[in-house]
């Protein structure tokens, strides 16, 4: 693999913004998701603020990405974002920007709250390692604004459904005032997760056909 270097975004970095967004999209699309879709300004400004984290190859190619947002006043804080080109993946290097972005949020924000959503095992993994625990959606922001993200996502209504109390990622969350906590170790559990991961899966696909052919039969009626 070429030699990447992981580094806080600049405005040297603007030039990426677009390919940034594409690969975002092109992710989500992998994933079967939409929420990962952002403009490219919007990419722009998180490198102006120094809110963001990047890895260039030696020679100038893009290769992975993170960026950092804020939510109820600054309470709550998420590293949005997290791609890697796909021919620099499984080397590290999520983790690499993972713990970049990580680190770069506690220098800000040291009193804030850590969240995320996710649907991936790779991501539980480097989310346990850094210091996050699962937790249910109640324990995270209920900022507006947070939670119009996931507006692009094609499990959308099955959230609102569940008035955002439940979907299909998983809640994780780095509490600071929590650090004598036992570490939430997911190796060890991850066998139990992916079992609840695919109970959840079947259960709210279940649930939420009953009540849209529920809601259909009501229509009908009227």
């Amino acid at each position: 693999m070429a030699d990447i270097t992981v580094q806080i975004a600049s405005l040297e970095h603007k030039k990426y913004a677009e390919e940034i967004c594409k690969e975002m999209e092109e992710s989500a699309k992998v994933r079967g998701t939409g929420i990962a879709k952002r403009d490219p300004e919007y990419i722009r400004k998180k490198m102006e603020e120094g809110k963001a984290i990047i890895a260039v190859t030696n020679d100038g190619r893009f290769a992975g990405f993170c960026y950092i947002e804020t939510w109820d006043h600054g309470k709550f804080v998420s590293n949005s974002g997290l791609i890697v080109v796909p021919e620099f993946r499984k080397f590290g290097l999520a983790t690499k920007i993972k713990k970049k972005a990580f680190e770069l949020t506690r220098q800000k924000y040291p009193n804030a709250k850590l969240f995320g959503l996710t649907t991936s095992a790779a991501v539980m993994k480097i989310n346990s390692d850094l210091g996050y625990r699962p937790v249910t959606f109640a324990e995270l922001t209920d900022d507006d604004d947070f939670w119009k993200g996931c507006q692009g996502c094609v499990n959308y209504e099955v959230l609102m459904s569940k008035n955002r109390k439940m979907c299909f990622c998983t809640g994780m969350l780095y509490d600071p005032h929590e650090k004598k906590q036992e570490k939430w170790d997911f190796i060890k559990k991850s066998a139990i997760w992916e079992r609840w991961q695919n109970f959840k899966t079947k259960w709210l696909f279940k649930i939420f056909e009953k009540e849209k052919e529920k809601e259909q039969n009501t229509i009908t009626i009227k």
